[in-house]
């Protein structure tokens, strides 16, 4: 009768020690695995997640909108190794959240999204804010999960974690039944699963060999997010040691850092034109972390620009690509540079020749211009005055719009990583990917430029920097139009100026209400006393928004 007695005791005694809800055992399960923040925008549908968050190392970070805290977490994917983490409620919050997905598809970030869900018993009834998460997001996210089972919390949670990084990175969504997530479960460790790296094979080794003792102007084209700082100082090294050269995927600049010999320029929209010629001359192309897609090529034939080319990728698929290819390697860039360096391969005389007449191009083209002293306030005077007083580690952060051609030609990427933005042209990712990566590197200067347009999508994410301590430099480059649109109208529609003309606030006087330093700038006599004091505020911790009043072109209606 004693056994009887003691054996419920013990059992209830144990399980009180040893279990968890299940929204608690995921929060537990993301700490395991070395998560430092979630960007959050709170909801009823996840209160145990939040409540589980409340004594964890985690950071929370409250954001303002859902797509700004989605831009955050892809940020965060591009800066480390481990993937952005952005939790939202059900139905208008997970709207919100799909830009991000999409520029974490298309960029090839790994992002995790939990959504808070619609208790399980309320399903297809129309039910407050129920939507179909599969029908949402399968087409643009690797993974959906939906837990169903409070029993495999840890395991999901761990699951989504190794999905969203394994292969070609990608974002994952996991959805969160709110009646599941307060249930209790024992407490099951579930630890990292292992994420395959690839490598350079024997048979790609000769092949790559081979490829490259038969070229005369190898050129070597990084990008994707998906590297680190070591290989990228390992890749530099080899390339300056062969003589090869090495341009950048839009918006991926600082793999091959803006100073090296190797580096001859960025290849996308708004190119200059010696990267066209790089493609018209070069005879062998390697793409590693990226692939020829429409934006690197310009949908140039592939017999105008290569007669061989390798693709280094973890994705077997090579999803993206345009036109043919000589050969794949299944790896990733860390993997690959790691055996890369090891091959037995002889610098030809020519390629540091090559290299080096390309390379000039790039010089005359990024040399900084002579800043204007007097008249109507210049992008160009700007990053005259700012580039020579940046730190050698500056970080600079980019949405969409024509305003990031001034960055692409001028800003010294030189320590990786170095720049992050939207290859998918996401507009409205400037502030938060600044944020991100003010908070994930405090130690370096972090600019990001934005233009008027792009930066009331989601500039009330100030707020969010001044909460947490977030200091970058922000630009807001003011021309009063949607500028890139301009551009392509006065092309097919000269004269016929239509649904690009904007009247703005005084975005200066906004900083200041967020909390942050604010000046307007409406002439080039401004900018070097703007700047010293922007970056004065910086350094004593908060934001700085210089507001580049700059003339605008005529509107013909």
């Amino acid at each position: 009768m004693t056994d009887l007695l003691d054996s419920p005791a013990t059992t209830i005694a144990d399980a009180a020690v040893a279990t968890e809800t299940a929204g608690h055992a995921i929060v537990r399960t993301l700490e395991e695995h070395g998560i430092p923040r979630a960007y959050v925008v709170p909801g009823e549908s996840f209160l145990e997640v939040l409540d589980g968050l409340h004594d964890s190392s985690i950071e929370t970070i409250i954001t303002r909108q859902e797509g700004g805290a989605a831009y955050m977490a892809d940020a965060e994917g591009k800066l480390s190794d481990l993937p952005g983490i952005v939790m939202v409620t059900r139905g208008p919050g997970a709207a919100n959240a799909l830009v991000g997905m999409h520029t974490a598809w298309q960029d090839s970030t790994p992002v995790v999204l939990f959504i808070g869900l619609i208790p399980k018993e309320h399903r297809q009834r129309e039910a407050f804010q129920e939507f179909d998460i599969h029908g949402w997001f399968e087409k643009g996210a690797k993974r959906v999960f939906v837990l169903d089972s409070a029993e495999r919390a840890s395991e999901i949670t761990a699951e989504a974690i190794f999905a969203a990084r394994s292969g070609r990175p990608g974002p994952v969504v996991v959805g969160l039944p709110e009646d599941i997530i307060r249930e209790h479960v024992a407490v099951t460790p579930h630890p990292p699963i292992p994420v395959a790296s690839g490598g350079i094979s024997r048979t790609d080794a000769h092949s790559l060999e081979a490829a490259l003792a038969m070229a005369e102007k190898p050129l070597f084209v990084t990008g994707g997010s998906d590297w680190t700082a070591e290989s990228s100082r390992l890749l530099t090294g080899w390339l300056e040691r062969m003589g090869i050269a090495a341009a950048a995927e839009w918006r991926t600049e600082g793999v091959v850092g803006y100073d090296s010999p190797s580096y001859v320029g960025p290849i996308g929209y708004g190119r200059p034109k010696p990267t066209y010629d790089l493609f018209a001359e070069t005879d062998l192309v390697v793409f590693v972390g990226t692939l020829p897609g429409d934006v690197l090529t310009s949908y140039i034939a592939r017999q105008d620009w290569a007669s061989q080319n390798f693709i280094v990728s973890m994705d077997a698929l090579m999803r993206g690509r345009s036109g043919a290819v000589s050969h794949q390697i299944v790896s990733k860039p860390a993997a690959f540079v790691r055996d890369l360096v090891s091959l037995d391969i002889e610098a030809k005389p020519g390629w540091a020749a090559w290299t080096a007449k390309m390379r000039g191009q790039q010089e005359r083209f990024a040399a900084l211009p002579e800043p204007g002293t007097t008249g109507p306030a210049r992008m160009d005077s700007l990053m005259a005055h700012l580039v020579p007083q940046l730190d050698d580690d500056a970080l600079i952060t980019l949405g969409a719009g024509e305003h990031t051609n001034w960055a692409h030609r001028y800003f010294p990427v030189r320590r990786y990583p170095a720049m992050v933005s939207a290859g998918n042209g996401s507009m409205g990712y400037s502030i938060p990917s600044a944020v991100t990566a003010s908070l994930d590197f405090p130690d370096r200067q972090v600019v990001t430029i934005a233009g008027d347009g792009e930066f009331l999508m989601n500039g009330q994410e100030l707020a969010t920097a001044r909460q947490y301590g977030a200091n970058p430099l922000v630009v807001v480059m003011d021309n009063a139009e949607y500028g890139t649109i301009r551009t392509h109208q006065e092309r097919h529609h000269p004269g016929r100026v239509s649904g690009t003309q904007l009247i703005n606030p005084d975005f200066a006087a906004m900083a200041v209400a967020f909390g942050g330093f604010g000046v307007r700038v409406d002439d080039e006599s401004q900018i070097p006393q703007a700047i010293a004091d922007g970056l004065a505020a910086t350094r004593e911790g908060s934001f700085a928004l210089i507001h580049l009043i700059v003339e605008k072109r005529a509107q013909a209606y």
